[in-house]
């Protein structure tokens, strides 16, 4: 099974587990990994631009707690944890458009709630 991991400067590493739902975003990552960016919050979201250029391949409009997705218009990896601006029900996590969701993320999601705009992450292949 292969596994991302996600170095934040305020709260050490996040695993996410990649499923095979969208094959093309999930090759593109493994094929653009190592990378930096900068993480930015939407919400209980966490988003943060890539080097990955894919379209839309079995998209969705609503996602649900701990899915990784790849939001194409801005070529943004998207982490969801909770409701966005865009969700129209207390349950509902609803990303700005639609995303290719490719991985579920490890463990506690409650953390991701310290990650603060402009703070660095690290994108890698976990060993």
């Amino acid at each position: 099974m292969v596994k991302l991991k996600l170095h934040f400067e305020s709260i050490g590493d996040i695993i996410v587990k990649l499923i095979d739902k969208n094959p093309k975003t999930k090759e593109a990552f493994l094929k653009a990994i190592p990378f930096t960016s900068e993480a930015m919050r939407w919400g209980d979201e966490i988003y943060f631009s890539t080097p990955v250029r894919v379209g839309l391949e079995v998209s969705q409009e609503v996602v649900e707690k701990g899915d990784v997705a790849y939001w194409p218009p801005g070529r943004a990896l998207c982490l969801f944890f909770g409701k966005t601006p865009a969700s129209t029900s207390p349950n509902e996590i609803r990303p700005a458009s639609p995303v290719n969701v490719f991985g579920k993320i490890e463990g506690d999601l409650e953390i991701l709630k310290r990650v603060k705009d402009g703070e660095k992450v690290e994108v890698t292949l976990l060993e």
